[in-house]
């Protein structure tokens, strides 16, 4: 039981992982203006619904892996295989624009920038994270939440003294930023605010290295999910209230920047320097839940067994250095001299795949209560079709091209699964025999 992680480590790697992706969104947003702030709104609820729902789903089958657990259990060998793939590949995938966002707000403390320079950081953040994730959870995940507390509280104190200089004609109105397409905008504006709260589900892949799954991870996906949407807002607000939105949106290190006018002196640095360690956290619990994910996928039988060969810390070496491997070209080829271009091109196809991801498991989710509709409360059907309904809204009115590219991240999977399917016809082993479902007390045990 001591190498089990507890609440205050879940709850870390719930509000981490979305911290640390959206330090860089308020300079994304800075077009937006006033719309922006009605997209956290909205994507707060929505995340928060969603949260609930994947806590719910955990608590029925705390299997290490996440989302493909649950779709397994709804629909079988190959959707699992696809869900648990997808998941897998942009779980490192999403990771290059946390990295990128840690170099830009550690580029302050040195003041030394170049193309080559940035790109050498970026390359030793992934691999150093990667080291310390063959260490195993327990060292990935143990950190302390008073240590995480300290680092959060600098990032909401410098919006929250930002109110005090506040302008609102820093930030342009809805009406100036929408034109004539008003929903084209909303939903550019969806993408980049639910891009912030994204990874508020990856804590659920090691469910099965946490003590008491059932007790730990409703509190600490739902709390953790409305603790970053308060960071969010208030970040937004405060930050775009004293930096002109033409200002903002070529501003690479947006909390900086406002602690440099705010605070004054040298405090920006401090600021930076906290910022800068937030994204490597959030980089390490991505990097902890990609290894997790692809090992969940090998035990349940769909991925080569040498997936799954741990280290004498119990770390999934081949998993975690694989990812590694396929995140340094990544940050290679998308490295470019406007930030922001890049952050919002990895960010429209990240948050465009997860929500493939998502809608899969709403449906499982629902196909679930379906089963056991006799003992199952109203709410819970709620949350369910909520979550599908804002997953398929998002969805639906982002463009073509996106969900094109979007769609190769699911189908790249395809000869690794007729490979393994061959396999295990050889071998006479059965797909209803590599799936075990999970005893009903455990389902029954639900609230």
């Amino acid at each position: 039981m001591s190498g089990k992680i507890g609440f205050w480590s879940v709850f870390q790697l719930v509000t981490i992982s979305q911290v640390g992706s959206g330090l860089i969104l308020p300079a994304n947003l800075a077009p937006y203006g006033t719309l922006s702030l009605v997209g956290w709104v909205l994507s707060s609820i929505g995340a928060t619904i969603l949260a609930v729902m994947f806590a719910l789903l955990c608590i029925r089958y705390p299997r290490t892996g996440g989302p493909h657990a649950y779709v397994q259990e709804a629909f079988g060998a190959p959707s699992a295989f696809f869900t648990g793939w997808t998941y897998w590949v942009i779980s490192w995938v999403s990771t290059t624009a946390i990295v990128t966002s840690a170099v830009a707000y550690f580029i302050p403390l040195i003041g030394v920038s170049s193309t080559f320079f940035e790109l050498l950081l970026e390359f030793f953040i992934i691999i150093a994270v990667t080291a310390i994730n063959l260490k195993g959870v327990y060292k990935a995940g143990s950190t302390k939440f008073l240590f995480v507390a300290l680092k959060m509280f600098p990032l909401l104190l410098v919006p929250l003294i930002a109110l005090f200089f506040f302008d609102k004609s820093n930030i342009p109105a809805i009406e100036t930023v929408a034109g004539d397409d008003m929903a084209g905008t909303l939903n550019n504006v969806m993408l980049l605010t639910l891009w912030g709260f994204i990874g508020f589900e990856s804590a659920t892949a090691a469910a099965g290295d946490v003590k008491d799954p059932k007790r730990i991870f409703p509190p600490a996906l739902v709390l953790g999910t409305l603790f970053v949407a308060l960071i969010y807002f208030v970040s937004s607000l405060g930050i775009m209230g004293v930096i002109p939105g033409h200002i903002l949106m070529n501003t690479e290190a947006p909390y900086t920047e406002t602690a440099r006018i705010i605070l004054g002196g040298n405090w920006h640095l401090l600021i930076s320097f906290i910022a800068c360690i937030v994204c490597i956290t959030a980089v390490n619990a991505w990097t902890l839940a990609s290894g997790q994910i692809a090992l969940g996928i090998t035990q349940d039988g769909l991925m080569p067994k040498f997936f799954a060969k741990k280290n004498k810390h119990g770390a999934p070496v081949f998993a975690l250095v694989l990812s590694c491997i396929g995140t340094l070209p990544l940050l290679f080829f998308t490295h470019s001299e406007n930030l922001a271009q890049k952050v919002n091109t990895i960010i429209d196809l990240s948050v465009t795949a997860f929500l493939f991801v998502y809608v899969i498991c709403c449906l499982a989710y629902l196909k679930i209560l379906w089963q056991q509709r006799a003992k199952e409360k109203m709410w819970q059907w709620f949350c369910g079709i909520f979550s599908l309904g804002f997953c398929l809204w998002i969805i639906f009115s982002t463009p073509m091209k996106t969900l094109l590219v979007c769609s190769f991240f699911v189908v790249s999977g395809l000869p690794i699964y007729i490979i393994r399917r061959k396999k295990l016809k050889g071998t006479g082993t059965t797909t209803t025999e590599v799936f075990q479902s999970t005893p009903p007390s455990l389902a029954s045990e639900a609230p």
